[in-house]
């Protein structure tokens, strides 16, 4: 039967009493440590049908309070069952991440210090601490010293920004007189690999550039953009009347985690005088291994770049890295500042809020600096090359058997594969409805979670390791259940 009874700091109109919180988090923070124990003994995917939860939950909040414990009841209950577990160590789907434990204790004391650091004034800690952990992960990862960091909630809202630099820097007086109904600006545009990520079409539509503001340029056969094949569409859109403004270059594209060549890139930049912006979300993070620090090269000329500790630095979501060398642009994008938004300091400190379209901040900046203390730059270099070592242990198991194919290189620790039998070889809608089909077998089991794309047109499963509690046993009993499912 529901327990109804009420904590005594409940009764009155204040928050919870300090008793009653310790109590209550001592059950909290025990359903954590359970939980990341025994992940597995959830599904990956849940088994239920949309609208399952939502019919469970009533239509209107209690009028009268209700106890934590019956509140922790129904997230046993009602919570766990309908979640996707991104923390199970079979969670191979997109770019599997990690809420590792010292983020997770980072994120309650962020909720506990409640902190806005709109301006240094509101969040003098959250300010300086963000300036030193984005000079720590820079100097991790190989940037050179001197760029300009912020911290944003994804790598969407970082491109976002640095493209909404991009259109300031054009010198178009877009800030002041707008887009709309003037015939003193030609149509923009800003290019891409055709393998780049969905958010520089969003970062294009919301500035107002639409789709057409897009060129999306061919890749060679590692998937990489084709620099010959980017300054011929830049000539053709120059002699067209349009104005290019940009290039986003990618470190780790989505689907197959390609790494554009961007010491060239930034040549062709550099001599056309476009900002150069470079997509390293998912595979900047690799640049931590001292081995792999090429990944970023020709970065350093980059007029802006994104780095997500939370894809592959185990860094609870959401917290997206955005180094630029050009912050006074970055500024002149987005700062405005109204009398009630003032304070006596002035210029001589940073406001976090010129440096983006949201006034809100999260301190987001403490979860980094726990992730990077507690397992050190080296601890984060081993567990990153485990991670690729597994990943290779498939790929390996893939190149092995004959009627699988690997339909795109292993930079990091993504593996692009797909199931082509003897019987369907040469009917490619066949093999894409059968591999279609094959994912949604593999999912329905509960144990393993994989993704997919298409690669040059071919229906592709990716399986993506990233999660700190994945071993080699995981890894392999998704292949044996791979395989095991294709060929029945």
């Amino acid at each position: 039967m529901e327990d109804l009874r009420l904590d005594p700091g409940q009764l009155g109109t204040g928050d919870m009493d300090p008793e009653s919180f310790r109590r209550h988090g001592r059950a909290v923070v025990d359903r954590i440590a359970e939980y990341l124990a025994n992940p597995e003994r959830w599904r990956v995917l849940p088994a239920m049908e949309p609208g399952d939860l939502y019919r469970q939950i009533p239509p209107a909040a209690p009028s009268r309070p209700e106890s934590m414990e019956a509140i922790l009841a129904d997230f046993d209950r009602l919570i766990l069952p309908a979640t996707t577990h991104w923390n199970h160590p079979g969670f191979f789907g997109y770019f599997a991440i990690t809420g590792s434990a010292p983020g997770i204790l980072a994120e309650s004391l962020i909720a506990m210090l409640n902190v806005n650091a709109m301006l240094w004034r509101t969040g003098p800690a959250a300010t300086e601490l963000e300036d030193a952990t984005l000079g720590w992960l820079a100097r991790m990862i190989g940037l050179p010293d001197g760029l300009d960091g912020v911290i944003n909630d994804t790598a969407s809202a970082s491109t976002l920004v640095a493209l909404a630099a991009a259109r300031e820097a054009a010198g178009l007086r877009i800030r002041e007189a707008g887009l709309a109904g003037r015939t003193d600006v030609p149509p923009l545009r800003i290019y891409c690999s055709e393998e780049a990520h969905s958010s520089v079409d969003k970062a294009a539509l919301t500035l107002g550039l639409g789709l057409r503001g897009i060129r999306r340029i061919p890749t060679d056969e590692a998937f990489r953009l084709d620099v010959g094949a980017l300054e011929a569409a830049i000539a053709e859109d120059r002699a067209a009347g349009i104005r290019p403004i940009a290039v986003v270059a990618t470190v780790g594209t989505t689907s197959v985690t390609a790494v554009d060549p961007v010491p060239a890139i930034a040549d062709v930049c550099e001599r056309k005088g476009l900002w150069l912006h470079v997509d390293g979300a998912y595979g900047g993070i690799a640049a931590a291994i001292p081995e792999l620090r090429g990944v970023l090269a020709g970065c350093e000329r980059a007029d802006s770049i994104v780095v997500n500790p939370h894809k592959w630095m185990f860094t609870p979501i959401d917290c997206s890295a955005l180094y630029t060398r050009h912050p006074a642009v970055v500024r002149g994008a987005f700062s405005l500042v109204p009398e009630y938004l003032k304070t006596p300091e002035g210029e001589s400190v940073k406001n976090l809020m010129d440096y983006g379209n949201s006034l809100g901040r999260r301190f987001r900046a403490l979860k980094l600096w726990f992730i990077l203390r507690y397992f050190g730059t080296e601890g984060i270099a081993d567990r990153l090359r485990e991670h690729i070592r597994l990943a290779n242990v498939f790929r390996e198991a893939i190149d092995d058997a004959t009627d699988f194919e690997r339909l795109a290189p292993v930079p990091f620790s993504v593996v692009v594969f797909r199931h082509r039998p003897a019987e369907l070889a040469g009917d490619e809608a066949a093999l894409d409805a059968h591999n279609g089909r094959l994912l949604e077998r593999i999912n329905a089991t509960g144990r393993y979670f994989l993704s997919h794309t298409r690669v040059r047109g071919k229906y592709a499963i990716r399986l993506a390791v990233g999660n700190l509690r994945t071993r080699e046993e995981h890894v392999r009993g998704a292949w044996e259940l791979i395989r095991r499912l294709a060929r029945e």
